[in-house]
């Protein structure tokens, strides 16, 4: 294999054609079915309820991190696709970045345009507290995306994934297994994303616990930047380190390329993984057959939503199937977990590595 320095997510790659790089959430607004997936490229999108029929026409400004990682990428694409669908709604993103101070003067530059609404998915959420809350001042709602800010005057509604219940997920489907198959004092080796973040902490934390119902404990985890060069680096020093595994949990499906080819490289297969996010080239990895089992989902159709819900805040309306007549506060997506049986359902909304 090449030298680990030159390595990159595309050359872990293992087979499958290339899909439509993520796609849309089912409607906030409505129960019914979706729509037909669109021309190549496009995201799938979900069919709306009366919500959806044309209103005020609004101005939605769009914030989030450079696209280095297959997830952010995917978030973007997903909000420019959502907004499309909305003659209502005129669609300003700003130019992504990684610099804080560069998100700062971006989200700020919005605040001047006097956008309707803003989601904002921020670099950190602590150090762009204070420019959401000076949206938040101004008047405009602030739809927070994923990463939480630590004051609440910051942000109208915060939606994002369950970190805790993708720990759960992952162990109820490693306990499950383990117990129909009598194990005892079963190796359960853990590859987290960044060790010092409280998502991974939590993630960690739901892990154990769900473990633990069953009698289970994780015997050794190590993180890995979520990055596939690290995932690739990590994955081969566990494997070295316990030469038998039962199984796998890696937290991100990004990294998951990198920790796919340790294995393969090192030719073990007497374990399964579980993968996390729910990204397409794990799918079909899944689909295939092999190691990689199962994944759990934190998807990047958040940001579909989190279009929907800055439009329905900016005309002043809420959620269809509420009885209550403005949006939430807050909003938690649950953590769905695929597997081969239910795969072909999600495939669809798999995100590219």
């Amino acid at each position: 294999m090449a030298d680990s320095s030159r390595l990159n997510r595309r050359g872990f790659l293992v087979g499958g054609a290339v899909v439509g790089a993520g796609a849309l959430a089912a409607a906030c607004t409505s129960n019914e079915p979706e729509a037909d997936e669109g021309a190549a490229g496009q995201q799938n999108v979900a069919a709306g309820g009366d919500n959806d029929k044309p209103g005020k026409r609004v101005t939605i400004g769009f914030s989030a991190p450079q696209a280095d990682h297959g997830w952010i990428a995917a978030i973007a694409k997903n909000a420019e696709a959502q907004a499309k669908r909305y003659s209502d709604v005129d669609f300003q993103a700003v130019e992504p970045t990684n610099d804080i101070n560069q998100q700062i003067s971006a989200v700020e530059s919005l605040i001047s345009r006097k956008v309707n609404a803003l989601v904002l998915l921020p670099n950190d959420g602590e150090q762009l507290n204070q420019v959401a809350r000076k949206a938040m001042d101004a008047g405009i709602p602030v739809i927070n995306l994923d990463r939480v800010f630590p004051d609440k005057l910051s942000y109208r509604t915060w939606i994002g994934g369950d970190n805790y219940g993708m720990g759960v997920a992952a162990g109820h489907y490693i306990g499950n297994k383990l117990k129909s198959k009598n194990a005892s004092n079963p190796v359960i080796v853990e590859i987290q994303g960044i060790a010092t973040l409280p998502l991974t902490q939590e993630r960690s934390k739901g892990f154990a616990d769900a473990l633990k119902t069953y009698g289970f404990t994780v015997t050794a985890k190590q993180d890995a930047k979520f990055t596939v060069e690290t995932g690739n680096q990590v994955a081969s020093n566990l494997l070295q380190a316990h030469k038998k595994i039962d199984a796998l949990w890696n937290h991100d499906d990004d990294q998951g390329v990198g920790v796919l080819a340790a294995i393969k490289q090192a030719g073990r297969n007497e374990f399964f993984m579980v993968g996390g996010a729910g990204s397409a080239n794990a799918m079909r990895e899944i689909k295939n057959g092999g190691v990689l089992e199962a994944t759990v989902t934190y998807s990047p159709t958040m940001a579909s939503s989190a279009i929907r819900i800055a439009r329905l805040i900016a005309q002043g309306k809420g959620m269809s199937d509420l009885v209550e007549r403005q949006v939430p506060q807050s909003i938690t997506l649950a953590s769905e977990t695929i597997t081969r049986q239910n795969v072909d359902q999600y495939l669809p909304l798999g995100f590219e590595s």
